[in-house]
């Protein structure tokens, strides 16, 4: 077969291997707010005594036959006493913006072990819950062994995730770029945590990327600034840096914690995003 002939077929294929995927629908949806939180822990380099009332999202992925959490968020009283938070709906209950129940989650997929991620994994009883193998292995293992290794996370979250995985409902998600399930594939993001991860969604309007922590604010790509909170700033930065080669245009990559979301895409309902 020629060179020709042969790229053409290959760029066909490709073709009909992407338009094969199933489109998800993906929002946001906000359950809380942090006020007054400095910048300088979010971006490095901003300006000392610059705030900002950030956003507390979990990412509702919905389509083929699945109703997605990416993150869970934090519902118990613990979290309430060592933070202020504002405007507070558990986020089981938000799912009723969306006309879904916790009990129509199918999955749950966990971006990192932070407490205001993955404290709410058992908000969803039918849900498996994915993450990455190195990150539970860590935290439930050697982060133990030393006082510094396990900053922002939490024990009973810990032990919580244990005790799913013992009753099957924990899938592994083994390194980087594994494809899920058609159409949702995870990446190894930069070490904000000891193997944190972030997400793209095939949709309608090509593949979207839920960052999660791996990008806290939209200042954050636009600056080519790392997260504050990294043990890698260089790993932060590369990983940002793919985001943009993986979604459709860089629009269309969603940070953890940006308020902006909820103004640069439609609203459909109060504290509800259309990632279009």
């Amino acid at each position: 077969m020629k060179t020709g002939c042969l790229a053409f077929v290959l760029a066909t294929t490709l073709t009909v291997v992407a338009q094969s995927k199933p489109n998800y629908e993906v929002y946001a949806i906000r359950y809380a707010t942090l006020p007054d939180f400095p910048v300088a822990e979010l971006v490095a380099g901003a300006e000392p005594g610059r705030k900002l009332d950030i956003a507390m999202m979990i990412w509702l992925v919905r389509g083929n036959g699945h109703n997605i959490l990416v993150d869970s968020g934090f519902y118990h009283d613990r979290f309430f006493k060592d933070w202020q938070v504002k405007d507070f709906t558990n986020p089981s209950e938000t799912l009723k913006r969306v006309d879904l129940k916790p009990e129509d989650i199918t999955d749950v997929i966990i971006t990192h072990m932070h407490w205001d991620h993955a404290d709410g994994m058992d908000l969803f009883p039918n849900a498996r819950i994915w993450i990455q193998k190195d990150e539970l292995q860590y935290y439930a293992g050697e982060a133990w062994q030393s006082k510094d290794a396990h900053g922002g996370i939490d024990e009973d979250d810990v032990l919580t995730l244990v005790r799913l995985n013992v009753q099957g409902r924990v899938g592994l998600v083994n390194g980087d770029a594994q494809e899920i399930m058609s159409g949702v594939t995870c990446y190894t993001g930069g070490k904000h945590t000891y193997q944190s991860q972030y997400v793209g969604v095939q949709t309608a309007a090509g593949t979207v990327v839920l960052a999660s922590d791996n990008m806290y604010l939209y200042e954050n790509l636009e600056r080519h600034a790392p997260i504050a909170a990294t043990l890698d700033a260089a790993s932060n930065l590369r990983a940002q840096d793919r985001m943009k080669q993986i979604a459709a245009r860089p629009g269309l990559i969603v940070p953890g914690h940006d308020p902006a979301v909820f103004v640069k895409f439609p609203n459909p309902e109060a504290g509800v995003a259309e990632i279009r």
